[in-house]
């Protein structure tokens, strides 16, 4: 199984609450309405990180930068079909995903790859 991992941050100006309602009470719904087009998604799960001074007992013994604002996981079969099925429907959907995309988050500032999960326990 593949999996994208998307590294969220909010668009400047935006409080953490005011991302959060945001991606999980529209986006969140944009994706499960246009998921019809782009059957290959086969799990999307948003985790929204919680305030900072909760993190900062793990982040500061790390020396780790700051906290994403959360992170989206989508899982495919394969790299296969990542890219879909290249109907209009599956293009659009996409490109509907990345506009919206666009409205709430800090694209350049974020970070997006493809894994492959090893499971530890």
């Amino acid at each position: 199984m593949i999996k994208l991992v998307f590294c969220c941050r909010r668009k400047e100006g935006m409080t953490r609450e005011e991302f959060q309602t945001r991606w999980l009470d529209e986006h969140g719904p944009l994706v499960r309405k246009v998921r019809e087009h782009l059957p290959m998604m086969k799990r999307y799960v948003q985790s929204h990180s919680l305030p900072d001074e909760i993190s900062e007992g793990v982040r500061a013994p790390r020396r780790a930068g700051p906290a994403y604002d959360g992170i989206t996981e989508v899982w495919f079969d394969d790299l296969e079909s990542i890219g879909g099925d290249g109907s209009e429907a599956a293009l659009a959907a996409g490109r509907a995903l990345v506009v919206d995309e666009s409205e709430f988050l800090d694209l350049p500032n974020c970070a997006v790859f493809l894994t492959e999960e090893h499971e530890i326990f």
